[in-house]
C-alpha cells in the first residue's frame, strides 16, 4: 500500500520550537497575546500546528522586518 505524504503536515511543539527559534514559554506567551497561531487540539493533552500556518507566520516576520 502506498502512503501519501501530507501537503500540510501538523507540527508538534518540539518542531515548532526548532522552526521558530522560540522557547516553549515564548510561543505560549505569544499565543495569549494573539501574535502567534493557535494550535489545533488533537486530543485531551495533545496539540499541533499546521506547518503552513507556522511558515506564514515566519514569512510575515521577514516581510515586516524588510519594511
Amino acid at each position: 500500500m502506498l502512503q501519501q505524504q501530507s501537503t500540510n503536515p501538523l507540527w508538534r511543539l518540539p518542531t515548532v520550537v526548532a522552526q521558530t527559534g522560540l522557547s516553549k514559554s515564548e510561543i505560549y506567551r505569544r499565543i495569549n497575546n494573539g501574535t502567534f497561531p493557535k494550535p489545533l487540539k488533537l486530543g485531551a493533552r495533545a496539540v499541533a500546528w499546521p506547518a503552513a500556518e507556522i511558515d506564514t507566520w515566519i514569512k510575515s516576520l521577514i516581510l515586516g522586518a524588510a519594511q
